[in-house]
Formats: C-alpha cells, structure tokens, sequence
C-alpha cells in the first residue's frame, strides 16, 4: 500500500469517525461557529488585542502579534499551500447545510485555520495563566475544520505541526 494509500484510508476511518458528532446540535453549533471565528485568524486577533490590555504590556504587542499571524498566513495559504494541489473533501452542494461558511479555494493541504490556532497559541501562552485555553481553543478551532468537511484529519494535522512549528521560532526570535 502506498503512502497516499495509507493517508486516504487513514482520513477515511477519521471521517467516519468523526460522523458520529456530525448533526448534533450543540457540536454542530460549536464546530461551525469555531470555523467561522477562526476566518482570517479574528478570533487570534481579538485574543491577541485583549491580551496586550494586561498589565505590563503594551498596545505595541497587540500589533505585532498581528503582524506575526499576518505573516504566518501568508506563508501558510500563499507558500506551503501552493506546493500542493489537494481537492478539500466536500463542497457545500456536497455538504448541505444550514451553516454559511466560506468556501475556500486553495488546496486543503496543510489547514490554515489549524496552522493559524497552533501559532496563536504558542504565541499568546507564552508567560500567561491562560496557555492551556489558548491550547484548547486551537484544538477547536482545528478539529471544527474536520466537522464541517472542509479539510482532511491529514490536513488539519499537517496544519497543527506547521503552526506549533512557526510559533516555537516566533517565540525564539521574541526572545532576543
């Protein structure tokens, strides 16, 4: 079996998994209202302006934690996502649903929502009480990529990695 075998049989057996969550009022609300906070990274935004309003900061980081997941995004949707050219698992006629989410068009390989929640959180941790919220809040905002089909378990995964991976050396290079 080939790798490509191998991870469209494992986003096959997450997908059927995941089914069981799928039409369930509550995570439905969840999942879709997660996805759609989670366009353009407003939700890190917004997190990243309330945080600088803590003491012994400074609006300046508000600015630069925006300018970081400006970047972050642009590396991610118009870089990595670039190298590759993988159809999204679903498409609204597809997935019929009473929720309006924008439906992307760039290649679902790596998720940039989950990549985007993995820098932010990485980022707005560091040296805050909060972290493993931030954390959780990512994990949300990632897996509800998964719920509402628009990307791969592979894609969101990949995303994360990316995320943690660029937020570590955000964070490093802050440092100095």
């Amino acid at each position: 079996m080939s790798a490509a075998q191998r991870l469209a049989r494992f986003d096959g057996a997450v997908d059927r998994w995941w089914e069981v969550m799928r039409g369930r009022k509550l995570v439905d609300r969840v999942m879709y209202g997660a996805s759609d906070v989670g366009e353009f990274s407003q939700i890190w935004h917004v997190l990243g302006a309330i945080r600088a309003l803590a003491p012994r900061r400074e609006a300046s980081d508000a600015l630069r934690f925006s300018a970081l997941m400006a970047l972050e995004s642009l590396v991610v949707n118009q870089g990595v996502k670039r190298l590759f050219a993988r159809r999204r698992p679903g498409t609204a006629a597809e997935n019929p649903t009473h929720h309006r989410l924008r439906q992307p068009i760039s290649s679902s390989f790596p998720s940039g929502h989950a990549s985007a929640a993995f820098c932010a959180a990485v980022v707005l941790s560091r040296g805050s009480r909060l972290g493993p919220l931030y954390r959780l809040a990512a994990v949300i905002v990632a897996a509800s990529r998964i719920h509402v089909r628009l990307h791969h378990a592979s894609d969101v995964i990949a995303g994360a990695a990316l995320g943690e991976a660029i937020g570590r050396f955000a964070v490093r290079l802050m440092r100095r």
